[in-house]
C-alpha cells in the first residue's frame, strides 16, 4: 500500500513534466512564427530544442547516476529547463535569432531528463515484482502527454496567443519540480568516477548487453518510422479526410489507442516476456503502416491507425521493462537518458526525411516509413535476446522499506 501512495506523486510528476515538454515544442513553433512572421524561425526553434537531446542525454545520465539524491538534482534540471524555455520565448523579439537558437539548443539538451531521467528512478519506488505494472503506468504518461500537449498548445495559442502557450508549458514543467524533489534517495552514495570513464561505461553497458542493445536498436529504428508517419498525417488528412487539420485527429486516435492498450497491460499483464513483446509490437506496427499505405478511403484508414497506436503503447512498456531488468543500478539513469536521446534524434531524423518525401509523393513517404518498421522488425526477429535471468543484476534487490 505504501508504494502505491509513493507511485501516485511520481506519476503526477511525470504527467506534468512530459505534458509540458510535449506542449513546449508546438508552442515554440507558434511563437517563432508569431514573432517573425516566418515559419522557418518556428521550425528552427523546434529543431533546436530537439537536436541537442543526443548530446545532453548521456551527460545527464552520468550526472544523475552519480547523485546521492537524484530526485533533487532532477528538480534542479527541471527548474533550469523552465527558465530556459521562458527566456527563449521572451528574448526572441529582442535579440537576433542566432543567440536565441544557441539558448534553445542548451534547453533542448536537458530534454532527456523529462523522459529517461524520471523513468530511471522508478525501481526505488516499487518492489521488483510490481515493476512491470508500474512500467505500464509510466509508459501511459508518454501517451497522455503526446495526446494532450499539442492540443493544449494549439488551444491556448488560439485563445490567448502563442506566448501564453509557452507559459503553460513552463508552468506544467515547473509543477513537476517539487514532485521530483520528493523522489527517494539512493541507499548508498555512488562511488565517483571520471566523467569520461562513466560515459564509456554507459555505452559499454548497452552495447555489450545483447538484450539492451537489441531493444535500443529496434526502438530507435521504429521511432524513425513513427516520425515519418507523423509528418505524413496532415497530407493523409487532406487527401482522405477533407483537410490537413484532420490529420491531427489521426495522431489523436493513435495516442488514444496507445493509452488504451497500455491500460489493458497495466491491469492484466500479458504472459509473455518483454523481449518477445517488443518483437510482436514491432511486427504489428509494420502491419499498421502498411494498412495506412494501402488504405483506399477513410473507412480503412482509421482502423490501420488504431492498430499502429495499439502496438506503440505496449512496445514502450516492454522496452522499459527490459531496460530496468538489464541495466546495472549504478548506470541505470545513463542507460535511460542515452536511449531517450537516441529516440528523440531518430524521430527528428525520420520527420526531416519525410518532409521532402511527402511533398514529392505521399505514397513514397509511407512506403519508406513501412520499410523502416520492417527493418526494425527484422532486427527484433534476427537478433536473439540474452537468456532470461542473465541481466537480472540490474533490478535492485533492496525492498522499498529498506532504502534510505
Amino acid at each position: 500500500m505504501r508504494e502505491r501512495y509513493e507511485l501516485v506523486p511520481y506519476l503526477c510528476g511525470t504527467v506534468a513534466a512530459r505534458t509540458g515538454d510535449e506542449t513546449s515544442g508546438p508552442a515554440l513553433l507558434l511563437v517563432g512564427i508569431a514573432a517573425t512572421g516566418s515559419a522557418a524561425t518556428g521550425s528552427a526553434l523546434l529543431a533546436g530544442v530537439t537536436a541537442a537531446a543526443a548530446i545532453g542525454g548521456p551527460v545527464l545520465g552520468v550526472v544523475l547516476d552519480r547523485a546521492r539524491r537524484p530526485g533533487r538534482l532532477l528538480a534542479v534540471i527541471l527548474t533550469v529547463n523552465v527558465l530556459g524555455l521562458a527566456l527563449v520565448a521572451l528574448l526572441l523579439e529582442h535579440l537576433p535569432l542566432a543567440p536565441v537558437l544557441i539558448l534553445a539548443l542548451a534547453v533542448g539538451s536537458l530534454g532527456p531528463a523529462l523522459s529517461g531521467g524520471w523513468t530511471a528512478q522508478l525501481p526505488r519506488l516499487v518492489t521488483p515484482d510490481r515493476l512491470t505494472r508500474a512500467n505500464a503506468w509510466d509508459a501511459m504518461t508518454f501517451g497522455a502527454a503526446s495526446l494532450v500537449g499539442p492540443a493544449l498548445a494549439g488551444t491556448v495559442a488560439l485563445g490567448l496567443g502563442a506566448m501564453a502557450a509557452v507559459m503553460v508549458a513552463v508552468a506544467l514543467i515547473g509543477l513537476a519540480a517539487p514532485l521530483a524533489w520528493s523522489l527517494p534517495s539512493r541507499p548508498t552514495r555512488p562511488v565517483p568516477t571520471p566523467v569520461l570513464d562513466a560515459l564509456a561505461a554507459g555505452v559499454r553497458a548497452v552495447l555489450r548487453n545483447r538484450a539492451l542493445a537489441r531493444v535500443t536498436v529496434v526502438s530507435t529504428i521504429s521511432i524513425a518510422g513513427t516520425g515519418m508517419f507523423v509528418v505524413a498525417a496532415p497530407v493523409l488528412g487532406e487527401r482522405l479526410l477533407g483537410g490537413a487539420p484532420y490529420g491531427a485527429l489521426l495522431l489523436s486516435v493513435m495516442a488514444v489507442c496507445a493509452l488504451t492498450a497500455n491500460l489493458v497491460v497495466a491491469l492484466r499483464p500479458v504472459p509473455v516476456s518483454p523481449d518477445t513483446m517488443v518483437s510482436v509490437c514491432t511486427l504489428v506496427q509494420v502491419s499498421g503502416v502498411v494498412g495506412v499505405l494501402l488504405a483506399p478511403s477513410a473507412f480503412w484508414l482509421w482502423p490501420a491507425v488504431a492498430v499502429l497506436g495499439a502496438a506503440e503503447g505496449p512496445q514502450l512498456t516492454a522496452l522499459f521493462t527490459v531496460r530496468h531488468r538489464e541495466a546495472p543500478d549504478h548506470l541505470r539513469t545513463q542507460v535511460f537518458t542515452t536511449a531517450a536521446s537516441l529516440k528523440v534524434s531518430a524521430f527528428a531524423a525520420g520527420a526531416a526525411l519525410a518532409g521532402p518525401l511527402a511533398d514529392h509523393a505521399l505514397t513514397l513517404c509511407l512506403a519508406v516509413a513501412a520499410a523502416t518498421q520492417v527493418v526494425a522488425a527484422l532486427v527484433a526477429l534476427l537478433v536473439r535476446p540474452s537468456r532470461p535471468g542473465r541481466g537480472r543484476r540490474g533490478v535492485p534487490t533492496e525492498s522499498v522499506r529498506s532504502r534510505a
